[in-house]
């Protein structure tokens, strides 16, 4: 596995990371034109955006912004083609994304990841009933991705209730990059 920095030079890259985006989130990004839309955003002038590669095709791609000078970046989105997960696509594309923020001066790199899906033990539930003992007490009932995230040294520091509908919340994850 390779991982590269995607450009706006990199069509036949940018179109593959457009149908994964596709491939794992139609409910987000159900046509090529909104996937691409996402993508180009992530190439904007400040902002990061890496692909990795497997025999030379996009097997995963994720992109992140400053959002509080330069010391809180956003990472939006992350996406790994279905075939590639679980083989450290994942991973390798959060660390190299996390050295690429840090050599520019992020401490904080925090992200949001909705359950649309029901897939955890915050979704379907009154949030503002007992929060933070429904956040310490969370369950992952059908591979939701905040996991994946707290492997890699995330945690979850809030939840937006029934911002993707009632009983469908966006989980908080953040991660310091700088040791303090």
């Amino acid at each position: 596995m390779q991982i590269c920095r995607l450009t706006a030079h990199d069509q036949d890259w940018i179109r593959q990371a457009a149908g994964l985006l596709i491939e794992s989130f139609p409910h987000s990004w159900p046509t090529e034109a909104e996937a691409l839309a996402v993508v180009h955003h992530c190439l904007e002038e400040e902002k990061v955006a890496l692909v990795a590669l497997v025999d030379n095709e996009v097997a995963g791609f994720t992109g992140a912004m400053p959002q509080y000078g330069q010391t809180g970046w956003e990472l939006h989105p992350l996406v790994v083609a279905r075939r590639c997960q679980r083989q450290g696509v994942g991973t390798g594309l959060i660390r190299a994304l996390e050295r690429e923020v840090m050599a520019r001066g992020c401490i904080t790199l925090y992200l949001g990841s909705d359950d649309e899906q029901s897939k955890t033990s915050l979704a379907d539930c009154d949030l503002y009933d007992h929060l933070w003992e429904r956040i310490r007490d969370i369950r992952n009932f059908k591979n939701h991705p905040y996991e994946f995230y707290m492997k890699m040294g995330y945690q979850i520091v809030g939840v937006f209730p029934d911002v993707n509908g009632i009983g469908k919340p966006d989980i908080w994850l953040a991660k310091r990059l700088i040791p303090i």
